[in-house]
């Protein structure tokens, strides 16, 4: 009977398409059941924007029936396909949050999640998007640690940490880049790449960003006000130290010993001027006392008169 009931459904829906001939005369003219078996069939098809408009009208008749499953999960597909990604999300998370016990359960759930890495920004823009899609993905693992999906899922968690590590390199360059305009820059470029080394640890930017740190507090101390800059010169010869320490055969060494050993030198000139402009303050203070009239005064008591 169910076979005979859907040839019926299947004659009807033909006769539908071949009488009306459009999509629109459907939506008009055909009925709930028809519209459902129609959007199924454009879904496999793969023409997402007609059965997602059927699936979207269908939605509040189809509300507490055994096809609303179906129905909202494939709707959420529909919206993917069509790289409305932040809908989809929402979609599958809803899916879930609403048929917790559905077979698709644990695929909605991870294609929230991948829907959410979808609609990330690229690198160089905004990455609280990249940062959702990481939170969403080691949430969907540790609700199915055992799933299909989780080596998928740890992919998309490396690919975003990836994204999160170019951002933060690009942006320590681009301090560097822009400093001859804004002094500071410099000191901003030695801090973040300070928040780099610590955040990215295994980066292979490293090498290249920690005599990028070298050069650019050298930069930063020769272009300091005087009073300033043999502190700034020993930061270098800290940063040259940590430098070659980490990469004592790199690429970059020959460049950094030249600016250490600038930085040593200027360092001890600084320091000798400053021995020799104290010792002569010193000693004009001691030629000022000495220059001083004695003191004066009345040894005795009172004249009497």
């Amino acid at each position: 009977m169910q076979t005979i009931r859907y040839f019926v459904l299947f004659l009807g829906l033909t006769a539908l398409f071949t009488s009306c001939g459009s999509f629109e005369k459907l939506r008009k003219k055909g009925t709930d059941e028809q519209k459902y078996q129609a959007a199924l069939t454009y879904y496999k098809k793969g023409d997402y924007d007609k059965a997602v408009l059927l699936f979207e009208e269908l939605k509040p008749i189809l509300k507490g029936s055994d096809q609303q499953e179906l129905a909202t999960f494939y709707e959420a597909y529909c919206n993917y396909h069509l790289s409305q990604y932040e809908v989809a999300s929402f979609q599958f998370k809803r899916f879930y949050e609403t048929f917790g016990r559905s077979d698709y359960a644990e695929e909605a759930l991870y294609m929230s999640s991948y829907a959410s890495y979808r609609a990330s920004m690229p690198y160089y823009l905004d990455q609280a998007s990249t940062l959702t899609a990481m939170d969403n993905m080691q949430s969907f693992i540790n609700t199915y640690p055992q799933s299909k999906f989780v080596d998928e899922a740890s992919k998309i968690i490396k690919e975003s940490r990836k994204k999160l590590e170019k951002k933060a390199y690009e942006r320590a360059k681009l301090y560097f880049k822009t400093s001859p305009a804004n002094l500071q820059n410099f000191r901003s470029a030695v801090y973040a790449i300070n928040n780099f080394k610590k955040e990215f640890p295994d980066s292979d930017y490293n090498e290249e960003l920690a005599f990028l740190q070298v050069q650019a507090q050298y930069e930063f101390a020769q272009n300091s006000i005087y009073t300033k800059q043999k502190e700034r010169y020993d930061e270098v010869v800290k940063y040259y130290h940590d430098f070659v320490d980490a990469f004592p055969e790199g690429k970059f060494v020959k460049k950094a010993e030249r600016l250490y050993e600038d930085s040593v030198k200027l360092s001890g000139k600084l320091a000798e001027e400053d021995r020799l402009a104290k010792a002569a303050q010193q000693k004009a203070k001691e030629k000022e006392k000495a220059a001083e009239p004695a003191s004066t005064g009345r040894v005795g008591g009172s004249t009497n008169k």
